[in-house]
């Protein structure tokens, strides 16, 4: 289960980055990195993770034109990332430029050609947010499931998508089409600002590849104890 588990480092902190890599090397495979992280490390970051036996999840959720996203996907996977998301709402073209470029890019530096992942609707929206911000006239289960076929058809290895969604992606997708679960938040951890969540067990009940979890590792007084508790609750399922 260790594989299966995507440990977020959403801090800026270098020392606290540095501390807890440490900590849970022999422990976890995956960290996840978004912008603050990036920012306290730098791309450095990639050849010391991969050195050290970890697989490097790039969080930035890229967003924008075609030529510019396939540009960005493209220097993350030259760098070593082996996962990259975007938003599925940048469309066909751009999901489809991302993928070439990714592909180009880890071709030319001899490396492994990365995962890419569409987000779908983040896991902080239910239901009724999604209709009073969105105005769309699908419901939220079914503009998820939406993304995650345009996605799938981009040629993008899975999604992002809250663990609530997993068995109508499953059932619209196939089940070689991955897809990555945060919401996740143990019985024993505040919810925060989740809103479509489960526990651990659950998601994997559920039919995820991979979960992702960070506030409940961050800040716990052990993160290696809750991280065994995570994974305990993982392998019960």
């Amino acid at each position: 289960m260790k594989d299966r588990l995507i440990v977020a480092l959403d801090t800026d902190d270098g020392e606290d980055i540095d501390w807890l890599s440490g900590t849970l090397m022999d422990t976890v495979g995956w960290f996840k990195i978004g912008f603050q992280a990036l920012n306290a490390l730098g791309n450095e970051c990639f050849p010391w993770f991969s050195q050290n036996g970890y697989r490097v999840f790039v969080d930035l959720k890229f967003h924008d034109i075609p030529n510019t996203v396939a540009r960005d996907v493209g220097t993350m996977a030259k760098h070593g990332a082996r996962m990259i998301n975007m938003h599925a709402a940048g469309g066909f073209e751009m999901m489809q430029a991302a993928r070439a470029s990714a592909d180009d890019a880890a071709y030319d530096a001899n490396l492994r050609r990365p995962v890419l992942l569409g987000v779908t609707i983040l896991t902080s929206i239910d239901e009724a947010g999604f209709q009073q911000n969105f105005g769309s006239e699908r419901g939220l289960t079914e503009q998820v499931v939406y993304l995650a076929q345009l996605a799938q058809a981009a040629g993008l290895d899975g999604v992002v998508a809250s663990p609530l969604e997993i068995e109508p992606i499953r059932k619209a997708c196939g089940n070689k089409f991955l897809i990555v679960t945060p919401g996740i938040r143990p019985e024993w951890a505040e919810t925060g600002d989740q809103r479509r969540m489960t526990t651990p067990a659950e998601a994997i009940e559920r039919g995820a590849d991979y979960i992702v979890v960070g506030r409940p590792i961050l800040d716990a007084e052990d993160p290696e104890e809750a991280v065994y508790r995570i994974l305990q609750e993982m392998r019960g399922a």
